[in-house]
């Protein structure tokens, strides 16, 4: 394959090492560059207030021992060796693990789920429905799938995770560029630094913001080159501070200066284990970058680049630190060369903004998963590159991230409050991704409870005891993430409740084809030219907000499709698959139902090739009138149809296409003969519509027609109907309730946007529909 630097290449099996070596080189850039500036500000915090740096050595080779078995416990041992193999069809991250335990245990939160879904290729590849080995497993499934609370629980854990996610979006970029602007107090007296420092960093934070809407691809090419470049700097500075100032400073390596350490400083030590957890900053990026690149790269860039870096990076501190015991400032900087910090303060502020990237893009990635699952309010996404997977652009987010980030750098004004904050977010994430981990290894990967066990305990230890470091802080800086993710917790699980209510609702009130059937000699509706395309969330039924539409209009299209646009528990849906049509009613009223299905990570765009493939969908599930080539899924329940899983025009070559006159250019494929099914004359078409049928196989007389009654109603135009829904409480309902329905998700609904579908739409074509929903 080709490979174009800041190009992320989606997860393969099979890899050569020559694309693997490319894959860990472009890592760098794009995974460690928050990991790769932690040794900015490590020693900084440590040594701030809970520890003083006293004469003897104790304190420094406790806290180095400390940093040294965090580094290869955590990040090496947890998520290099462990957590990595728990991807989702080579996808990572929080959201993942929790696709995993939905599918193996049923316990999805997604309203609209169907049993088609578990027939998608990437929802069997990884032997869904095979009962769990142990006795203890099948129990714990089907313990999951009775109670409703513990599959709340799960939600819960995984947003929690989400919002620390977000939240570490909010605190990474200020301390990143704050510790490494500080390198500037060397070089300046304390008053005048006491006025640069605050607005460099704020000028950069607002210029790493604004630049966003550009996308990374731009300059992405520079990002593996600035960290490569960082982590030579720091590691061959910290071999010469070995080599010149304690060339015995591996002797700190060993664990029983972590023992000496707590036992001197007690009290404060412990505390200080708040600070040192941020030599692990950026470690859950490994995960959830996974499907950019695959396991073995990200494995081998940090085994064999960024673990050794950091290591010595930290080791070079440590030894400079052991013969300088009178010093104030124990930052970064008075570890390097005084001739080389200009160089060195570049290089580490290059190095921030990449890492502060990173974790901005990475956020807005986590929102736009919590959105296709429901847990999020409709944002606007733009996708900055056409060619590079995951790179998007969320204008609401990214200035709220902004206003936080200079509101949280503002309000602390040095790394000790934003390193308070910062490690319990970072901590958070660890402890979620802990906590599902075990569910995974009993449920999906179908290991004795005794290894999911060991497992928690072992580092659900760890986690825990840096965990309450942290939240022993709560008043100097720790309280920031808590509320910030609190007030993000609220939104989802608002935003969620109220959607679940609304398509509760839904359901309750679909009504049947038979009532439509009747409507049309009582009240004598009619049928005009043009598709009508009804958009609902409803898999199943006809939606509410069409019998509302009929009955007053008395009018609808002579081929009307029922669209539902919905997202899977799965990271990708393959296009071969992606179309779900059926029939509503008998053939002759030309209705369809269309379910068009995404992964949580596929991007989609609403534009003239989708309404293709959508017309598409339609006549090729007409030529085989349901069966034939095309798989069929019979769904269960009275009100299921008889759905077909259909590709998208480029899946089915030697299937029907669609072209215009201005814009035909379909040649045909293979040796196999084509005919024209040619639509009448019209009176001034705006365009000239035709379909590409193959000659074989025939299709018999009254798919022929059917075929040119949806080709002239393409011609004709479409007309987009979408429903405009105002949700309230039902009369009685709690007060609580009632704030949440009434207040709370009616102020995300009008203050969010439309569905990404409706915001595209033309606006001449589109007809909304009011309705109120009693929930």
């Amino acid at each position: 394959m080709d490979l174009v630097p800041g190009v992320y290449q989606n997860h393969v099996k099979t890899e050569s090492w020559r694309t693997v070596l490319t894959l860990a080189y472009q890592s760098l850039g794009v995974v460690y560059g928050d990991l790769s500036t932690s040794p900015l500000y490590v020693y900084r915090n440590t040594f701030a207030e809970d520890i003083e740096h006293s004469d003897g050595n104790e304190e420094i080779y406790g806290v180095l021992s400390f940093v040294f078995w965090t580094l290869t416990l955590v990040p090496l041992l947890k998520y290099v060796f462990i957590v990595l193999r728990a991807d989702d069809n080579g996808e990572g991250g929080t959201f993942a693990l929790y696709s995993l335990l939905c599918r193996h245990a049923r316990v999805s939160s997604l309203p609209n789920c169907q049993l088609a879904d578990e027939e998608l290729s990437e929802y069997k590849k990884d032997s869904v429905g095979l009962a769990p080995k142990t006795g203890f497993g099948s129990s714990l499934k089907s313990t999951l799938e009775k109670h409703r609370v513990l599959q709340r629980f799960l939600l819960v854990l995984a947003l929690v995770g989400a919002c620390m996610v977000i939240g570490d979006g909010v605190l990474s970029p200020a301390i990143s560029v704050f510790s490494a602007v500080s390198g500037l107090e060397l070089s300046m007296s304390k008053e005048q630094h006491k006025y640069v420092e605050l607005p460099v960093v704020c000028i950069i934070l607002i210029g790493l913001f604004a630049l966003q809407h550009y996308g990374t691809h731009r300059v992405g090419f520079l990002f593996a080159p600035i960290v490569l470049t960082w982590l030579l700097c720091i590691s061959a500075i910290g071999i010469y501070n070995i080599y010149w100032w304690d060339p015995h400073v591996y002797r700190a390596l060993s664990p029983h200066y972590m023992y000496h350490f707590l036992r001197k400083t007690e009290k404060e030590g412990w505390m200080s284990l708040g600070s040192i957890l941020l030599c692990i900053t950026g470690s859950e990026a490994m995960f959830a970058d996974l499907g950019h690149f695959s396991q073995l790269s990200i494995k081998i860039a940090f085994t064999a680049v960024v673990y050794p870096a950091l290591i010595l990076a930290y080791m070079g501190q440590a030894a400079y630190l052991s013969e300088h015991h009178d010093m104030e400032n124990i930052g970064f900087y008075v570890s390097v060369p005084e001739k080389l910090r200009c160089p060195v303060l570049v290089i580490a502020v290059l190095a921030a903004v990449v890492g502060s990237q990173a974790i901005i893009t990475g956020t807005f990635s986590i929102i736009k998963q919590c959105s296709a699952l429901g847990c999020f309010p409709k944002v606007k996404i733009v996708h900055t590159s056409s060619k590079i997977h995951g790179q998007i652009y969320i204008p609401e987010i990214n200035w709220i991230l902004m206003l936080l980030c200079l509101a949280v750098t503002l309000g602390f004004r040095d790394t000790k409050g934003l390193g308070n904050a910062s490690g319990l977010a970072v901590i958070t994430v660890m402890l979620v991704t802990t906590c599902l981990m075990s569910l995974v290894i009993v449920l999906c990967w179908r290991c004795n409870i005794f290894f999911a066990i060991c497992f928690v305990f072992f580092f659900g230890t760890i986690e825990a005891l840096y965990f309450s470091a942290s939240l022993i802080k709560f008043l100097e800086g720790a309280w920031v993430p808590i509320a910030l993710s609190a007030i993000f917790m609220i939104a989802m699980h608002v935003w969620h409740y109220g959607t679940i209510k609304k398509y509760e609702f839904d359901v309750q009130n679909k009504v049947s084809i038979n009532w439509l059937l009747s409507l049309g000699p009582s009240l004598g509706i009619v049928r005009v030219r043009g598709i009508g395309l009804v958009h609902t969330e409803l898999v199943s039924g006809i939606p509410a907000i069409f019998s509302h539409f009929v009955t007053n209009l008395l009018a609808f299209h002579q081929v009307l499709i029922f669209l539902c646009i919905k997202y899977v528990p799965v990271p990708h849906v393959k296009p071969e698959e992606r179309f779900l049509v059926g029939r509503v009613g008998p053939k002759e009223c030309r209705l369809y139902r269309c379910i068009v299905r995404y992964g949580y990570r596929d991007i989609h765009k609403d534009d003239i090739d989708f309404e293709n493939d959508l017309v598409c969908s339609i006549a090729q599930f007409i030529r085989f009138g349901g069966t034939g080539s095309n798989k069929t899924i019979e769904e269960l329940g009275k009100d299921e149809d008889k759905m077909t899983v259909v590709g998208s025009c480029s899946t089915h070559a030697n299937g029907i296409q669609i072209c215009g006159d201005d814009v035909c250019n379909v040649e045909p494929v293979g040796s196999s003969e084509l005919r024209e099914i040619k639509s009448p004359p019209v009176i001034k078409p705006q365009k000239r519509v035709r379909f590409i049928v193959p000659e074989s196989p025939k299709i018999d007389a009254s798919a022929g027609e059917e075929l040119q009654e949806l080709m002239e109603a393409r011609e004709a135009g479409i007309a987009y109907i979408l429903g405009h829904s105002y949700v309230k409480a039902k009369h009685g309902s709690s007060t609580l309730k009632k704030l949440v329905i009434d207040y709370g998700y009616e102020f995300l609904r009008r203050n969010s946007r439309a569905s990404t579908y409706a915001f595209s739409l033309p606006h001449a074509c589109t007809l909304e529909v009011g309705m109120v929903c009693q929930v």
